[in-house]
């Protein structure tokens, strides 16, 4: 082997050792638990195809599924409105610009847990400061996370919020690099604003919307400190996400794989 190819492998190394034991494992390690019988405690055993047969029939599998698109369909519309007009205003020539999009972007680092925390104070019922404002208005106060007709929307509010500055990054980019001439060409037609928004600038920045469609779908398949901090699943089980389903049954229950139809369900 030559020196260029040995110096090739160690300095990949590192990463192909952390891609194996962060990333490779785990998925071989849960597609084995699959087809097994397993507490943890016990000595394993295969059970074939019975834990996905259990899986089919486990009504509180389906609220997780059928409330985890809920989210998708409520937080990635408005991840790309409200991401997409703040790379808009944030392009444009403003006082203290590179403050504005430090500002936006601040919320992406910190800890999902503070986060939510923090959010779960604003939507108190008596004292959060939103129903405080709605008050003052002449509004009625809204139970954000006691309802369940609003549980789910007040929490794809919150993620939203939470994750929009890294989404303004990628639309920035793609702003960036809109060439001048056609937004000269197109000012020269005599377009509105409007219409240079419509028919320039959205069509270029189509791989910039289908990037942040997937991220943000990944993201929402991954939801699960926000419920779990904010609502704990409830009301009425409509927060109770894929991953929260997850961690219940392998966490709190010890089901890492089922040996017995469960004896309670969930509405």
């Amino acid at each position: 082997m030559r020196a260029e190819e040995r110096s090739g492998w160690m300095l990949v190394a590192p990463y192909a050792t952390f891609l194996l034991a962060f990333a490779a494992y785990p998925i071989v390690f849960a597609l084995a638990l699959v087809f097994l019988h397993w507490d943890l405690v016990t000595t394993p055993t295969f059970a074939g195809l019975d834990n996905i047969q259990l899986l089919t029939h486990d009504t509180r599998f389906w609220r997780a599924v059928g409330n985890t698109f809920v989210f998708l369909a409520i937080h990635v519309p408005l991840q790309i409105a409200t991401a997409l007009a703040l790379a808009v205003v944030l392009n444009r020539p403003l006082a203290f610009r590179a403050f504005w999009r430090a500002a936006f972007f601040l919320p992406v680092v910190i800890s999902g847990a503070v986060v939510a925390i923090l959010w779960n104070s604003l939507y108190a019922t008596d004292v959060g400061l939103i129903n405080t404002l709605l008050v003052r208005i002449g509004l009625q106060p809204v139970p954000w996370l006691t309802n369940p007709s609003t549980a789910m929307p007040a929490i794809a509010v919150m993620v939203t919020w939470k994750n929009v500055g890294f989404y303004v990054i990628i639309y920035l980019a793609g702003l960036q690099y809109i060439p001048r001439s056609c937004k000269e060409a197109i000012e020269m037609e005599g377009a509105t604003s409007w219409q240079r928004f419509r028919f320039l600038t959205l069509p270029l920045l189509l791989p910039q919307t289908i990037l942040v469609v997937m991220l943000s779908t990944i993201n929402g398949f991954q939801l699960f400190i926000e419920p779990y901090v904010m609502t704990g699943g409830g009301p009425l089980r409509r927060t109770y996400s894929i991953v929260l389903y997850l961690y219940t049954n392998a966490f709190s229950y010890q089901r890492w794989g089922t040996q017995r139809p469960l004896a309670w369900h969930w509405p």
